[in-house]
């Protein structure tokens, strides 16, 4: 037997539907609220607890990075190389703050062993030339090949260290110029350093004729060095031949001075030594080609 609604019935039918899909709606956030706050109540006392080592850890971060600041002031640790180093204690210490936190949490360990493996190889791939650089500069710190102020040569370029960064080291050359170079490629480069010891030798060479007497040109070198007092006696000068050339004879002039009197002794040696030379009349000799011109027969 059929039952036919009539419209007042269908609309009655269709109300109580919405009624009845409301309070389900209803009674599910109210589930949802009901297991929130059970949830908070369990893990509130944890909650206060992570809360708690984040603000004393990274109390405690602070005042180890600021002793180790103390201690790394007291070397001779570059001043850019120290803050970074300082940064990068900080940032490990703060990371494992969150570690311990996250593990009070009941945060699966192997979940984030994994998510720091993951961005530490991500970046890792993405800034090698970067962390090369970086392991550069641990480098020269730690092993000090030079220091800020001295004069080194490195790649062809000569100058005054002014500063070890943690990714390049700054060079001033004598010309002017500033050249920054990677410390990956210095560690890996020969390094000449001119000042870590205190004394350097002047390295000179003067040709003079065959016609010219050589004791003679000996003794005016001599006189050249004794009266050049920023020349040191101890180690000895020494004034020798050191070869036969084609149109002179080469004499080698070997001097030992303080590393700041180096430039100006090569200088006064060379410009005074010629002085000498045309005082006493000995030849300094130029490239020349002597044509012979036979008669023909």
């Amino acid at each position: 037997m059929f039952h036919i609604l009539l419209p007042a019935e269908e609309a009655v039918t269709e109300d109580k539907q919405i009624l009845g899909n409301i309070q389900d709606s209803v009674e599910k956030t109210s589930g949802l609220f009901s297991d929130a706050l059970g949830y908070l109540q369990k893990g509130l006392p944890l909650l206060i607890i992570a809360l708690i080592i984040l603000v004393v850890g990274f109390l405690i971060s602070k005042l180890i990075a600021k002793i180790v600041g103390k201690a790394v002031s007291k070397s001779n640790v570059n001043g850019a190389a120290k803050s970074f180093l300082v940064s990068l204690i900080k940032i490990i210490l703060y990371i494992a703050v969150v570690i311990m936190a996250l593990s009070v949490l009941n945060v699966p360990m192997s979940s984030i062993i994994t998510i720091l493996g993951a961005a530490g190889l991500a970046i890792s791939l993405a800034l090698q030339s970067c962390l090369s650089n970086l392991s550069g500069s641990f480098i020269i710190l730690f092993t000090k090949p030079f220091t800020t102020g001295d004069i080194i040569e490195v790649d062809g370029s000569v100058g005054t260290v002014r500063d070890i960064g943690i990714f390049y080291t700054k060079i001033a050359t004598f010309d002017g110029k500033t050249v920054l170079l990677p410390n990956g490629k210095v560690t890996d480069a020969k390094i000449v350093n001119y000042t870590e010891t205190p004394l350097r030798r002047v390295d000179l060479s003067f040709d003079i004729s065959y016609g010219s007497d050589f004791e003679q040109a000996q003794s005016a070198v001599l006189g050249v060095i004794n009266e050049e007092k920023q020349i040191l006696g101890d180690p000895a000068p020494i004034v020798r031949m050191s070869s036969h050339n084609n149109s002179s004879v080469s004499i080698d002039v070997l001097v030992w001075v303080k590393n700041e009197d180096f430039l100006t002794v090569k200088y006064d040696m060379t410009e005074k030594v010629k002085a000498a030379f045309e005082q006493n009349g000995i030849e300094i000799p130029f490239d020349q080609l002597d044509i012979h011109v036979k008669d023909k027969i």
